[in-house]
């Protein structure tokens, strides 16, 4: 199985490193500077929530006020896109409104 690796990765994540966890694919990922990282062996993969019947890519308009650009919500990458994490679930940024991409399983 192919997967690409998170190059020049210093900082070691655990469930004390203060970055988001999400609970993905039947594991842990952390969310850092946009990116999903999963340890594996001695580097971390970058990871990708996929386009799946939960977490779809489609227009889906949702009453978003910030709009994302810098608003604070934590970037996440979604398929081929970016969303961002609000209240658990995914945006998208659509013209003039968010789209919904379902929900992310924080873990607390």
């Amino acid at each position: 199985m192919k997967h690409h690796i998170h190059t020049e990765h210093k900082h070691v994540h655990n469930e004390y490193c203060g970055h988001m966890r999400i609970e993905h694919d039947g594991h842990v990922d952390y969310l850092h500077d946009g990116h999903l990282h999963h340890a594996h062996q001695d580097h971390y993969d970058e990871h990708v929530i996929a386009v799946t019947e939960t977490n779809p890519a489609v227009c889906a308009p949702l009453d978003c006020a910030c709009g994302h650009e810098g608003c604070g919500h934590a970037a996440i990458p979604h398929g081929d896109h970016i969303d961002y994490i609000v209240n658990g679930r995914l945006h998208h940024p659509h013209g003039d409104h968010c789209d919904d991409h379902g929900p992310v399983t924080i873990i607390n």
